[in-house]
């Protein structure tokens, strides 16, 4: 969502905090703005509606000069899009603020604080906090101990950086359900809410837990924990190049993310299969013991991840017989739960920092689930530091805010796991390694996928004028048309609902006309000729088709009917091969559109709040 960045450096930071901006671009904002320090009690701020390109034209005319700064790209909370709600938000002419996240008890403070005689000039909740630490540091002159005082007034989620004029050589950061990340320089040191806005600068980081206070200096970094006391935090490396930022030859990041899917499948396969079986102890050194003992399967995710945990529903119980259940974290998460003997709590987010998610993951540690499985494209995430087993997918750095490569990495974790599940549950040496095989030949049939690129840009022109669109799918594809209708209306505006094929004559039938586009993907599984009849119910009805059907499935294109052939496949990857035709019909309906294709309207990539 919102972004953070900040510097602590003998040279003129503004460059590197537009820069920072500038990639985390892709979590979606509406405005932008800087708060930088001369060293000479003096704190310059520069707050614009819009893209950081405004935000850089502003200050074009006026230069920010300082070696201490803060920066941040907001998504509306408390308040409409406007200068006066852009961070970074002051009190007085001293201090300034960033802030991600959300203060739930906003409005009692505000209200106190204006009784106070301090004066708000935005409807937002971070000012109040402004506010609350310039209290503190009238009191205790000193801006660490004053953000400390705040911070324990404050419910809810927040990552905070905040400097003071009166100390102009260094800036204060804090977390509580929200991540920041401190990039570790020579004689200077950063801050930003992810890795990727800092690499231009820095490739070594560390990771705030929970509760943590930070004090950074240009030549050091103290932190202390919840409990007052000093720790350190270890420094890691960024695993991806640079690059990984960059559209390189493609016109959007979602289009490159789409077609790096092949690398990164098999780079998420690398080091955890051999030829004909699951290297089990690649997804820990405890996981043989931990999996064994799994009778109980309670998957946890949101959005496309959600979708990603209904295709391993079908995985987790055809092949390893275990009972699997799949719920969206922000249901679980305020509910009663009957838990299983021996349930395995499995988590699956892009980011490791999504909200809902770590809150479930929370949960069901104090309520006593077995052990915890994360399954996560981010290394130093807060998913991930809490699990006790994890799969790291290796999709790399997702700028597009419609996940893609990001979904097909988790389905391969995904199988991987259920394999080793179903392993301790009776399924054969012979079955392993012809499923082990099929995962094999997934980076060359996306491949296969990958090259009908240009039909399939040719077939997303009849959807250029429609309002409304039906996915349908069978069994484990059930998943997959939920994820295509998400991906067209995430990035086409189109409204779009997937159902199941079999539950058309329970509702669904009605919408069929002329106007209603139907897109189906029928591989050739056991549910091909129950999936043919429901077709026929479409067509029956006026309802244009757009089928990707295995080559050998008998689909046959006439009046009415589109059929896009795919490369025959495995039933059990199937889903994921599925899933690459319908990202690119997705795409490009959106770029006939002509909307914003990687920072679709109200939405954002890392969705850190409820």
């Amino acid at each position: 969502m919102c972004g953070i960045v900040g510097a602590v450096s003998e040279r003129e930071v503004q460059g590197i905090l537009l820069e920072g901006l500038r990639r985390l671009e892709y979590r979606g904002y509406d405005s932008a703005g800087m708060a930088v320090m001369d060293g000479g009690n003096v704190v310059q701020r520069a707050r614009e509606v819009g893209k950081v390109a405004a935000l850089a034209d502003a200050i074009g005319a006026k230069v920010l000069e300082g070696a201490v700064g803060i920066a941040h790209t907001r998504w509306a909370t408390h308040g409409e899009p406007s200068r006066l709600n852009a961070h970074p938000h002051m009190s007085g002419d001293k201090l300034a603020i960033v802030h991600n996240g959300i203060i739930e008890n906003y409005q009692d403070l505000r209200d106190e604080l204006k009784a106070e005689g301090f004066e708000f000039t935005s409807q937002t909740d971070t000012e109040v906090v402004a506010h609350l630490i310039e209290k503190h540091y009238r009191e205790q002159s000193n801006l660490k101990d004053a953000v400390k005082s705040a911070i324990g007034r404050l419910r809810g989620a927040y990552a905070l950086a905040v400097i003071h004029a009166d100390e102009p050589d260094h800036l204060v950061v804090c977390r509580e359900g929200s991540p920041l990340v401190i990039g570790v320089g020579i004689g200077e040191n950063f801050i930003a809410s992810d890795q990727l806005a800092l690499l231009p600068v820095t490739d070594r980081f560390m990771f705030l837990e929970e509760g943590d206070i930070a004090d950074i200096r240009r030549d050091r970094v103290e932190i202390h924990d919840r409990e007052g006391n000093i720790v350190e935090r270890p420094v890691t490396r960024f695993e991806h190049g640079a690059d990984s930022a960059d559209k390189g030859e493609y016109r959007h990041f979602m289009l490159k993310e789409i077609h790096e899917q092949p690398r990164v499948i098999k780079a998420t396969m690398e080091g955890r299969l051999t030829d004909t079986s699951v290297l089990e102890q690649a997804l820990g050194t405890s996981a043989g013991k931990l999996l064994e003992n799994v009778r109980h399967v309670q998957i946890i995710a949101c959005g496309t991840s959600f979708h990603a945990g209904m295709v391993a529903r079908y995985w987790i119980e055809d092949l390893a017989g275990v009972p699997c259940s799949v719920e969206v974290a922000s249901e679980f998460r305020y509910r009663k739960h009957v838990i299983q003997p021996d349930t395995l709590f499995l988590c699956i987010s892009q980011s490791g920092e999504t909200a809902d998610t770590l809150a479930a993951l929370r949960q069901a540690k104090k309520a006593g689930f077995r052990a915890a499985l994360a399954i996560c494209n981010v290394p130093g995430s807060s998913l991930v530091r809490e699990s006790d087993l994890v799969i790291m997918t290796q999709a790399g750095p997702e700028i597009g805010v419609a996940s893609t490569k990001a979904f097909t990495t988790q389905l391969t974790a995904l199988l991987i796991f259920t394999l080793a599940l179903a392993r301790h549950n009776g399924l054969s040496t012979e079955a392993e390694a012809e499923i082990v095989e099929a995962i094999h030949l997934l980076p060359g049939q996306v491949d296969q996928v990958l090259a009908l690129d240009g039909e399939i840009a040719e077939m997303s022109r009849a959807f250029m004028d429609k309002h409304h669109s039906l996915f349908l799918g069978r069994g484990s594809q059930f998943p997959v048309a939920l994820e295509g209708a998400l991906k067209l209306k995430e990035i086409s505006y189109i409204h779009a609902e997937a159902y199941p094929a079999g539950e058309l004559k329970h509702g669904p039938l009605a919408l069929v006309d002329s106007e209603m586009p139907v897109v189906t993907v029928a591989p050739n599984n056991d549910l091909l000729e129950k999936l043919k009849s429901n077709l026929e119910e479409v067509r029956a009805r006026g309802g244009e088709l757009f089928v990707f059907a295995d080559k050998v499935a008998d689909v046959k294109a006439q009046d009415g009917i589109h059929v896009m052939q795919l490369p025959s496949v495995h039933p059990i990857t199937a889903p994921i091969v599925y899933t690459v035709p319908l990202q690119l019909l997705s795409y490009h309906v959106a770029v006939l559109k002509g909307t914003d294709v990687d920072q679709p309207r109200n939405l954002a990539k890392s969705v850190t709040v409820e």
